[in-house]
């Protein structure tokens, strides 16, 4: 097939060197000059994404992948077109369509009859329907369902472990009508590979979920889950350093039983999904109470862990604290949503003087995300904010004058902090 990817992001690149994987002729489609020239000389414009180096070198070097910044032009001489372009959620939950909109436009100039149009961005429900099929309808003169096929089909991938996570997952498939889904089906399964799985209802592979507006929902609900989950569990560690007890042997314990499944507590909840998805979610669903619960329980988990600090060390103020981690997550060089800014802004509300260290980032780079770097300054506190694998064997000889930790993430060894006062969320 010829294949257009709107959108060679995180997500949207290593798709494209999947299905050229599979000896398809696949074109990348992106607003981002540099990104198109690294791409056209098959290197990677990211790091940390597990095998795309070397398999974005073969697709390129093979003939089967090329980037362009024309996307009408791209589309034009697809056979299926599949966006995954960035959707951006405010805080108050109110999604900003601006660079979807940009490039469905963009795909409606270059739409021909025949043509599989697939989004992968998480969306509000009904949003395919309601909002991407009129607007490539208008564009292109052509109409959904009947001219071109429209399917939702929503990408579940961690950004690191893309190329295992679309072996590992169902593929999940929502269309327009029947015609469009069938279609659908057809293209991932084509271009996708599924891992054998014993412990699904059903077979691995494409799942047609019946409408695009399930397969919409189906993100939301996944991801939100685990918000509420993680909100949960948040709301039992706060409880459990109240009581004087240890929340992990209470968690280990209660998901012996089948029908527990907790997720484990932490300083905060980052990156591009757990935390928008919940508020998008909200957009559609407003009176949902449980969802807005745990949205607002995770938010407060930094705030949390600098009263617990606070607690242990007595007044912050004119303290020098060292927040370990800016990423959202270990490993991942990645800041979205992530919990060092509310932390940094707790700590000043305290009066406390933060620093902030990673290493994944230089001082630069820290500092041009409004984080103060640390460059040696006297600490007395330190704060663990992301989960590193360098913080597993980090220990207090290595901060001299630190008094008090707080391992947001349970990944210091109590064994490294002999003489200084450790603490960690839930006990």
């Amino acid at each position: 097939m010829r294949i257009c990817v709107v959108a060679l992001g995180k997500i949207g690149l290593p798709l494209a060197v999947q299905f050229a994987g599979k000896g398809h002729q696949v074109v990348g489609a992106d607003v981002d000059e540099r990104v198109v020239r690294l791409v056209n000389e098959g290197s990677v414009p990211f790091p940390g994404e597990a095998e795309l180096d070397v398999r974005l070198k073969e697709a390129v070097t093979a003939g089967r992948l090329r980037a362009t910044a024309d996307t009408a032009a791209a589309v034009a001489d697809a056979e299926a077109v599949v966006l995954v372009v960035p959707l951006f959620v405010d805080a108050a939950g109110e999604p900003d369509f601006g660079w979807m909109d940009q490039a469905t436009r963009a795909v409606a100039a270059g739409l021909r009859p025949g043509t599989l149009v697939s989004y992968e961005t998480t969306l509000p429900v009904g949003t395919t329907r309601g909002r991407w099929a009129p607007m490539l309808e208008q564009g292109s003169g052509l109409a959904a369902g009947r001219d071109f096929a429209l399917v939702f089909s929503p990408e579940r991938v961690l950004t690191g472990r893309v190329f295992a996570d679309l072996r590992r997952y169902p593929k999940l498939v929502g269309g327009i009508d029947d015609a469009s889904a069938r279609r659908g089906a057809e293209f991932y399964r084509a271009v996708l590979d599924f891992d054998a799985r014993d412990d699904l209802p059903r077979p691995n592979g494409v799942w047609d979920l019946g409408s695009a507006e399930a397969a919409e929902l189906a993100k939301l609900a996944e991801t939100t889950y685990r918000d509420v989950n993680i909100g949960l569990a948040n709301q039992f560690a706060r409880y459990a350093d109240a009581v004087g007890v240890d929340v992990n042997r209470v968690i280990e314990a209660c998901n012996t039983q089948p029908y527990s499944h907790l997720h484990q507590p932490g300083i905060a909840v980052g990156g591009h999904c757990i935390p928008v998805y919940p508020r998008m979610y909200l957009w559609n669903d407003p009176a949902a109470t449980v969802v807005r619960a745990a949205r607002e329980a995770n938010e407060r988990m930094p705030a949390y862990a600098v009263e617990l600090l606070a607690a242990a060390y007595g007044p912050l103020a004119g303290t020098g604290v060292l927040v370990l981690g800016a990423a959202y997550r270990g490993g991942v060089k990645e800041t979205a949503f992530s919990g060092v800014f509310p932390l940094v802004a707790a700590l000043r509300e305290h009066g406390a003087q933060p620093y902030v260290s990673d290493p994944l980032y230089g001082a630069a780079e820290l500092a041009a995300l409004g984080l103060p770097p640390y460059a040696g300054e006297p600490v007395r506190a330190a704060v663990v904010q992301a989960d590193h694998a360098e913080y597993r064997v980090l220990s207090a000889a290595e901060l001299p004058g630190v008094r008090v930790l707080v391992d947001g993430r349970r990944v210091t060894d109590p064994a490294r902090w002999a003489g200084v006062r450790r603490l960690v969320i839930g006990g």
